[in-house]
């Protein structure tokens, strides 16, 4: 079994609210969720207007899928935009960890 997660650091557009901030983020989560099914949330910066850091998580018992699932993630965030991606951490764990 293997475990790939991702944060991803955004920098949100013209926000002047967490209501608009909540507008930006939920679809982007949402996404993610259906096209991939991947466990997502956002997970630091809820207080922060123009900030937003979104955790992922997949689960494979391939590792080469797990990598492919995490890079159409990863494209698909760094294509949106309404955000700037400031910066991404992997991480793959597998059954050695």
């Amino acid at each position: 079994m293997f475990v790939g997660t991702l944060s991803f650091d955004l920098l949100l557009g013209d926000v002047r609210s967490l209501k608009e901030k909540r507008s930006v983020v939920r679809p982007i989560v949402a996404e993610l969720q259906r096209k991939y099914a991947v466990a997502v949330a956002e997970v630091g910066g809820q207080n922060l207007h123009r900030r937003a850091e979104i955790g992922l998580a997949a689960v494979s018992g391939d590792p080469g899928h797990l990598t492919d699932v995490l890079d159409r993630c990863e494209r698909l965030v760094a294509a949106r935009p309404e955000v700037e991606l400031l910066s991404v951490r992997r991480r793959l764990h597998g059954d050695d960890d």
